[in-house]
């Protein structure tokens, strides 16, 4: 199992191959000890706030694929090239990104703006996004899931930025992650019945409805807290800004977020579970 997707998704990754019995933890690829047999069970070549626009990271998705091309040279040394494309067509490939490009970089990056509209900036990602799906396919892959744009609009930072004294849901926000994810899903479903390909499954996979239904009624699933995180303040503080030095919660357990921008690992727990629910059999 391959896996391409933001840092961010690092422990869903894990989550989904721990779910199917694959192995418990899903390593990356550029790990300096990461070892020869774990490319034949499955590595992550996230990159942390990876999108599709190429201005929202200096690593982005093709970089990835780059990396991944990198990867089918390895594993062919190992294995030959009958195994490799075996494993290459058996294999599931989840692929998230998009998120950051609006969050970090349309919402946040002023030329973006001036050069799109939020329509076509969607078409822009969605774009970069088919045309990845595409070239991963013509790699070998013949189950992707591609995951939607997440409820950009209720993660805790961007309530902090762009939700008003209140920190409600910016719904512009939300909106242009629901436009594109319409517009995603159309453009893989019309590829996926294009292709002729019996074992090709590629599928569009929802995560805005999972999670918003997570923090909209977070106490269903057992959470206190869903409009701030366990790390800091609970207003801004993300990644390498929860650190040792950082305080935290006591309990990040009742908490749906660990800092603004992504969820706890019972968060997480909670999302898959949702996910392989509503999209495991499409794979099938």
């Amino acid at each position: 199992m391959s896996l391409f997707n933001e840092i961010c998704f690092v422990l869903v990754s894990s989550f989904v191959a721990e779910q199917l019995g694959i192995k418990d933890y899903v390593l990356a690829y550029l790990d300096p000890h990461l070892q020869p047999s774990e490319l034949l069970t499955g590595v992550s070549f996230a990159s942390g706030a990876s999108g599709f626009d190429p201005q929202t990271t200096q690593i982005h998705a093709y970089d990835q694929l780059n990396l991944f091309k990198e990867y089918i040279g390895k594993v062919k040394g190992m294995v030959g090239e009958e195994r490799t494309n075996y494993i290459l067509s058996n294999s599931f490939y989840l692929v998230l990104a998009g998120s950051d490009d609006f969050a970090n970089t349309y919402f946040t990056v002023d030329i973006r703006k001036l050069q799109y509209d939020i329509n076509s900036y969607t078409d822009l990602v969605v774009n970069y996004a088919s045309n990845f799906v595409k070239e991963l396919y013509q790699l070998g892959a013949k189950r992707i899931g591609l995951f939607g744009a997440a409820p950009i609009g209720c993660l805790p930072s961007q309530r902090t930025l762009a939700g008003g004294e209140l920190r409600v849901c910016s719904e512009i926000y939300n909106q242009a992650a629901q436009l594109m994810n319409s517009k995603l899903s159309s453009a893989i479903t019309s590829y996926n019945n294009s292709l002729n390909d019996p074992q090709a499954r590629i599928v569009y996979t929802d995560t805005y409805n999972p999670l918003l239904n997570i923090i909209l009624n977070h106490d269903k699933y057992g959470f206190s807290i869903a409009d701030k995180w366990c790390c800091g303040t609970g207003n801004l503080e993300v990644s390498i800004l929860c650190n040792q030095l950082t305080d935290t919660c006591s309990d990040d357990s009742v908490y749906v977020f660990w800092d603004s921008y992504h969820p706890t690992e019972r968060g997480y727990r909670v999302l898959v579970n949702q996910i392989l629910q509503s999209s495991l059999n499409k794979f099938f």
